[in-house]
């Protein structure tokens, strides 16, 4: 595991060179370095904190301590602008099984009790169409997209957040910033290609292809 302090030079040589305008966090290992990016986002002031939860892997095996989750929820969820669980994690921040919409939303809301000023539950571990519910702290949007019959789903809630950053960093209002990041990984799973054994990662060059730069020039002004 990288040393705390590490962690903390790394955040400070980047913003201290380049800036930022949004972060987000991934997977944090333990309580330490949980305590040190929060130490580093408050400090420092971070705009914009988009917190992906990382406490669940996809076969069900927990990823964080029960120290770790403790820190997560009491010094880095109050600084965050928005949290992105998926019902796994969602489960382990409110200590309960979730079943069914209306549970959902209960936790959704119990979530953003917790600090951050909204929160996304991530639809991937639900039946029917993969609908991402994004609660403000005064109402609910939902954006949806087909499911894809696809193994190739590595990356999957690492990419969503990281892409509602990017939209933040351009200064998108919040709503506008999921609904992008929600097409985005929806079109990063369906054109994602098979690669290796298992779960390969999804399409996240999809953007640069050339049928969707030649659509993009078309639709720009002047041409």
């Amino acid at each position: 595991v990288v040393p705390d302090d590490f962690v903390t030079a790394q955040i400070e040589a980047v913003v201290s060179d380049l800036g930022c305008d949004a972060v987000k966090t991934g997977m944090l290992a333990n309580a330490t370095i949980v305590e040190a990016v929060a130490a580093a986002v408050e400090g420092l002031e971070l705009p914009n904190l988009v917190v992906d939860p990382v406490m669940v892997a996809k076969s069900g095996d927990r990823l964080l301590h029960e120290n770790a989750v403790r820190a997560l929820v009491q010094q880095l969820l109050p600084l965050a602008l928005v949290v992105t669980p998926n019902i796994p994690e969602a489960e382990v921040l409110v200590g309960r099984r979730l079943d069914g919409d209306v549970d959902i939303r209960q936790a959704a809301r119990e979530i953003v009790r917790l600090g951050p000023r909204a929160v996304v539950m991530k639809g991937g571990h639900r039946s029917g169409d993969a609908t991402d519910l994004l609660f403000d702290g005064r109402q609910f949007h939902e954006f949806s997209s087909p499911r894809f019959d696809t193994p190739n789903t590595h990356g999957t809630g690492c990419t969503f957040s990281a892409a509602i950053a990017a939209g933040l960093a351009q200064g998108l209002e919040l709503v506008e910033a999921v609904s992008r990041a929600k097409v985005y990984v929806s079109e990063a799973i369906r054109r994602a290609e098979p690669l290796g054994h298992g779960h390969g990662p999804v399409a996240h060059d999809w953007l640069l292809s050339r049928e969707e730069l030649r659509v993009r020039y078309r639709q720009s002004p002047g041409c």
